[in-house]
């Protein structure tokens, strides 16, 4: 059942669209409780490989925000999704936290430092120089090098962590091997979460807050595309792209009337 104006799926990406330093930005739970109201399926997405589902689900909920979840979909969740697909039962070798190694385990993957099929990169509180060592004697030992995304900087009360991004380009200038990225702005990444609540683009809209990920691989995922402004990407920032989302507003509250 479509309604008037065609989506019946929603993608919402979640820092700096549902919540900003952990409080929930205004109209977030009137947008929750309106596609809980209408049955609709969607998914909140997140590039932070580090928290599980379940520990996401937590830190919404304290938030103000109840998200279920299956309704989460991390960039861990995609990448152990793609190796599901790509070499069913593999091995890894895993840089990461709670989040990735449990998405992998649960896709039927083995961790190992022994001659993986996989060095699998994600993000850590703590990168140990030792570990990425290890991970670049693996890769020229032939593992194929996999990232969960390409963020080079994490915000923190401090200021800005070294991230996914920071962390894959020094082993690539190690090894001269450059890692497939799944997460944002990879399309893949959306089209995982679309197979999970059996979503078709025609039908399907990603709200995001950055127009250098979710709005362009929204636009390559063939999805219509919301950006919000309570995020990363500015009102004056929006014209000098080459690509343009669907439309353009202040917060997610202002999408509430269209599911």
């Amino acid at each position: 059942m479509s309604d008037a104006n065609g989506i019946e799926c929603w993608l919402t990406d979640m820092d700096g669209v549902l919540v900003h330093e952990e409080h929930a930005l205004p109209g977030a739970a009137e947008f929750l409780q309106r596609l809980a109201d209408a049955s609709r399926r969607f998914l909140v997405l997140t590039n932070n490989s580090i928290f599980t589902p379940r520990d996401l689900a937590a830190r919404l909920s304290r938030s103000g925000l109840e998200v279920p979840e299956e309704n989460i979909w991390t960039s861990a969740l995609a990448t152990a999704d793609f190796l599901a697909r790509q070499m069913p039962g593999g091995s890894a070798y895993v840089i990461g936290e709670s989040g990735l190694t449990t998405a992998l385990y649960e896709a039927g993957y083995t961790m190992t430092d022994t001659d993986p099929d996989y060095v699998v990169l994600g993000e850590t509180r703590t990168y140990s120089f030792e570990a990425i060592t290890k991970a670049i004697r693996l890769v020229e030992s032939g593992a194929r090098f996999i990232a969960t995304n390409p963020d080079a900087t994490g915000p923190s009360k401090e200021g800005s962590l070294p991230a996914t991004g920071s962390v894959a380009a020094l082993i690539t200038r190690a090894t001269g091997a450059e890692p497939y990225f799944v997460g944002k702005p990879n399309p893949m990444m959306f089209r995982s979460a679309m197979n999970r609540i059996e979503a078709h683009s025609e039908t399907t809209a990603m709200i995001g807050d950055r127009m250098d990920t979710d709005v362009v691989a929204g636009i390559e995922a063939g999805l219509r595309t919301f950006l919000v402004l309570t995020g990363s990407t500015k009102r004056d920032q929006v014209r000098r792209f080459p690509f343009q989302p669907h439309q353009v507003v202040d917060g997610i509250g202002d999408l509430v009337d269209l599911v």
